[in-house]
């Protein structure tokens, strides 16, 4: 029943009346009470709470509660507890509570879930969803409000050291993914996206100027987060970098005139951590709310600055009520039962972890070995051989800031030993690898564990280019600045992580390989690692390839019960694997500019002709899908496509019906995702799966007006199990208006 504007005055009233007879501290329960009953609206609470606080609470909302003293033990607090800022006691505002989450909470000992390269290979926003509500109970459970955990940088090159925090290298993939992610999280938490914009470097991310043009820029790199920000992300996070030379955190024109004015975003802006807030003042005006997660620049500056009339009382408050309001809205529309700590590392987390490294696993090869493929296992086997620096740890990725601590973790030999119990295993590192190819050729199988760890990729903690003149005036120049400097560039050469300097595999892992072959032909290698990694020399030797990324907590448990066939290999790529890496955009790790434009990933290769190793999409299974276009329309947002899909072979399994669009008028049509479906079928089975479309890909912005139409040349659409490369069985891309937009069976039901 619409409100009168009467009845909304009274409630208005009776919520003042409330507070002046309460305590204080009960302010903002009060106001989250009232926005719940429909009383008032967030942003009038907002109002409420502002009046009632002083103007030194009013600028502690924009900067973190910590003094700057604790900066150097920011890693050890960020595993024990949330970081505050903006928290007014007298009042009950408790204030942005963070905590990181990309693969799991990372305060205490947390499920720690694949990482987010690892869930996109999954292709399926149902279960990264399921991902993000457990992520955001755990946070929840712990005392954090908040949760940075959605990020959706695309993967320029899979050289970036922080591959792995995001969903690979297609901006609808990774819109999917992370609008799923998203919607999981803010049941209980406010769920922050990040880095924006244009983040896809970590040794320079804190000096490298990013040249884009407008179309590069609205149509390749900032849908995505415009996706999650529909998808009703409360924060965003700026990036470190600088994009057509402005620092993120002071860039008008995207925080303000492309976030709020053009996509209408209502909640707040926070900087990177410590190094991320360059202009007290200009950040503030630029559209960046919150400084975190210390009191640096602005507790210093911001005082001064309002008094002095150099900052505008109304700029102030702008910021402070995008903040209350977004904190208001969401703990009145969370979920109202708080979770227990039961929740963390709960028995269902942690069949989800499992569930989740188990789709995600992509089985790029599988030849017929004797009688049948080599994987899955047969069940006779009575001996295997396990090999490799990687086989006896559990790998859970890099040690940066989403580094999460679980209570327990499975390797891929435990794994196998709890799978097989009457199974000889024998196992040696590989060091020796005389001995590794005498374990392997005695052995039935072999299986070798190869790949990356967090000392070849991750967050680079420590990098030469921070400015430590945030810590205060001390280190603006002079001595002290030069030593604290010289000892980042001194530390940046030995910190753990950072982006890759090769795309191949160590020398000494590419040695094994070809040892453990040439001992037993019934070889299956098993690559560990955030990205791409480049196979020619050793693929074609090699019967069985599987890709098991940085797997979580029962990442080990997952593996075994892939390669026994319990389950099958669920995932496919959501990046191509060339078969160069000069195939590929140039990376400069060390490059202080850099141009990003529309040529990148499979796009690339499509443009200038070359073929992959293993194209975007691609994954086996152990069992054969068919699937066929039935009909499509699409309109100026979005479409659907019906798709007719059968399973032949002999046992259940599942495909990622995925729907490409390119310009065929062109001597070389580069694909473009629209759209995609998992489908789990069991054998025999068929059914018609409807696959909602985005037209994006096929669009074109107007930078003047903003206005979006439909770009010039032959679009033609077909259905693919990965992206094509052949368009001779396309059909014309249909425009049609009106389209109700659906996903399931063309009987309604989900597929």
């Amino acid at each position: 029943m619409k409100m009168t504007a009467g009845r909304r005055a009274a409630l208005t009233q009776e919520l003042a009346s409330s507070a002046a007879v309460t305590a204080p501290g009960n302010a903002f329960d009060e106001a989250v009470r009232a926005v719940r009953r429909g009383g008032i609206n967030a942003d009038e609470a907002a109002n409420q709470l502002i009046e009632q606080m002083t103007d030194g609470e009013i600028l502690g909302l924009l900067d973190g509660d910590s003094p700057r003293l604790l900066l150097p033990f920011i890693p050890a607090l960020l595993g024990r507890r949330p970081f505050v800022a903006g928290a007014v006691p007298r009042l009950g505002i408790p204030g942005i509570r963070f905590s990181d989450g990309g693969r799991g909470v990372v305060i205490g000992a947390s499920t720690a879930f694949p990482v987010a390269i690892a869930r996109a290979a999954t292709w399926d926003p149902e279960l990264e969803e399921r991902v993000g509500t457990a992520i955001g109970l755990e946070t929840r459970a712990h005392g954090a409000n908040y949760s940075a955990s959605v990020c959706v940088n695309l993967l320029r090159h899979p050289g970036w050291g922080r591959a792995q925090e995001c969903y690979g290298e297609d901006p609808v993939l990774t819109g999917r993914m992370g609008s799923a992610l998203t919607r999981g999280v803010r049941r209980h938490v406010m769920a922050c996206v990040k880095h924006f914009a244009l983040n896809s470097m970590e040794n320079e991310r804190f000096e490298v100027d990013v040249a884009v043009d407008e179309h590069a820029l609205h149509e390749v790199y900032l849908p995505h987060f415009k996706a999650v920000v529909e998808a009703g992300a409360d924060s965003v996070m700026s990036s470190y970098n600088r994009v057509r030379g402005q620092y993120m955190d002071v860039n008008r024109a995207l925080l303000t005139d492309v976030l709020r004015h053009e996509w209408g975003f209502s909640g707040f802006v926070t900087s990177d951590w410590v190094f991320g807030t360059h202009d007290a003042v200009v950040s503030l005006e630029a559209g960046m709310d919150v400084e975190m997660p210390l009191r640096l620049l602005r507790a210093r500056e911001l005082p001064a600055a309002l008094r002095n009339g150099d900052l505008a009382r109304a700029t102030v408050l702008q910021s402070v009520r995008r903040i209350l309001r977004t904190c208001v809205q969401h703990a009145a529309a969370r979920e109202l039962a708080a979770p227990t700590r039961a929740v963390i590392a709960s028995p269902a987390h942690r069949a989800l972890a499992y569930q989740v490294a188990a789709e995600s696993m992509v089985l790029l090869k599988n030849e017929t070995v004797g009688a049948a493929p080599l994987l899955p296992l047969v069940p006779t086997t009575q001996h295997l051989a396990v090999i490799g620096r990687l086989a006896g740890r559990a790998n859970l990725g890099d040690h940066g800031s989403s580094r999460v601590r679980p209570p327990s973790t499975v390797s891929p030999l435990q794994g196998l030993r709890e799978a097989l119990p009457g199974v000889l295993i024998t196992t040696t590192t590989g060091q020796d690898e005389r001995r590794a190819a005498a374990v392997a050729a005695a052995a039935e199988t072999a299986i070798v564990v190869v790949g990356l760890d967090q000392h070849d990729e991750g967050e680079s903690v420590v990098t030469g280019g921070v400015d430590v003149g945030v810590l205060g005036r001390a280190f603006g120049s002079g001595p002290l600045r030069r030593v604290l400097i010289g000892l980042a560039h001194l530390a940046s050469r030995f910190v753990r992580g950072g982006d890759r300097t090769s795309l191949n595999l160590r020398p000494s892992d590419e040695r094994l390989i070809h040892a453990v072959v040439a001992a037993n032909p019934r070889t299956v290698v098993v690559l560990i690692s955030g990205s791409a990694i480049i196979t020619e020399t050793w693929r074609d030797r090699v019967p069985a390839l599987l890709l098991a990324w940085y797997g979580g907590m029962e990442g080990g448990h997952a593996l075994a019960s892939v390669l026994t066939g319990r389950d099958e290999p669920g995932g496919r790529l959501p990046f191509v694997l060339p078969t160069d890496a000069a195939h590929l955009p140039v990376f400069d790790s060390g490059a202080k500019s850099v141009v990003y434009d529309d040529q990148w990933g499979q796009r690339r290769l499509d443009g200038e002709g070359h073929r992959p190793a293993f194209p975007f999409g691609f994954g086996l299974g152990y069992t054969t899908i068919e699937h066929r276009l039935l009909d499509h329309a699409v309109d100026n947002t979005r479409g659907n496509a019906n798709v007719f899909v059968t399973n032949n072979g002999d046992r259940k399994g599942s495909t990622v019906v995925q729907i490409y669009a390119a310009d065929v008028s062109l001597r070389k049509p580069v694909a473009q995702l629209l759209g995609f479906r998992k489908v789990t079928l069991q054998p025999g089975m068929e059914t018609t799966v409807r696959v909602v479309l985005d037209a994006g890909p096929t669009l074109q912005r107007n930078s003047t007006t903003r206005r979006w139409s439909a770009r010039s040349g032959v679009w033609a659409l077909q259905a693919s199990q990965h992206s094509p490369d052949s368009w001779e069985n396309a059909v014309r891309l249909r425009r049609t208006e009106g389209l109700i937009h659906q996903e399931g069976t063309s009987d309604g039901k989900p597929a």
